[in-house]
């Protein structure tokens, strides 16, 4: 899952795309791009939001490290823990049906249920997918979502 809210925000997701293909795998599908309310804190500037999938050689720590250099090299910067305005955000919401509990990772991505700025984009490209710890698919889980924040497709040019 990608997000930007900062800067030319569809340019950063286009560059965080690249950098994924060239470091951690190939895209086989990326959803289209939504534009987004801010979910957990208030920000003038909503977010272009995109989900990918992509099909890798590298465990999901070797991705999370690689994740946070990318980050990083874009410009992100984590002053606190709290949630606040990025450059770019990169999250791995699932890896295949793995669940993994560890201090700096967590699959799948514990708040996927709550969000619609995740589900929609989510449902686009993978809404059969089953969450390995809820038992439903992402269809079901958005249908029963809760969160009422924006999230519209961007137009294409």
């Amino acid at each position: 899952m990608l997000g930007s809210n900062m800067g030319d925000r569809q340019a950063f997701l286009e560059q965080a795309e690249k950098i994924i293909s060239q470091n951690i795998g190939m895209i086989i599908v990326s959803s289209s791009i939504y534009e987004t309310e801010p979910w957990g804190f208030l920000h003038k500037d909503n977010f272009l939001n995109r989900c990918l999938q992509v099909r890798t050689d590298l465990g999901p720590g070797d991705i999370i490290s690689v994740i946070g250099e990318i980050e990083k090299a874009m410009g992100r910067k984590r002053i606190k823990r709290d949630y606040q305005e990025r450059t770019i955000d990169i999250d791995i919401l699932f890896y295949n049906d793995q669940v993994i509990e560890q201090d700096n990772l967590i699959i799948p991505h514990p708040l996927i249920s709550r969000r619609r700025f995740v589900l929609v984009p989510l449902c686009e490209i993978a809404q059969g997918l089953i969450h390995p710890l809820l038992g439903q698919t992402m269809g079901e889980l958005l249908d029963a979502c809760e969160d009422k924040l924006l999230v519209k497709p961007l137009p294409s040019d």
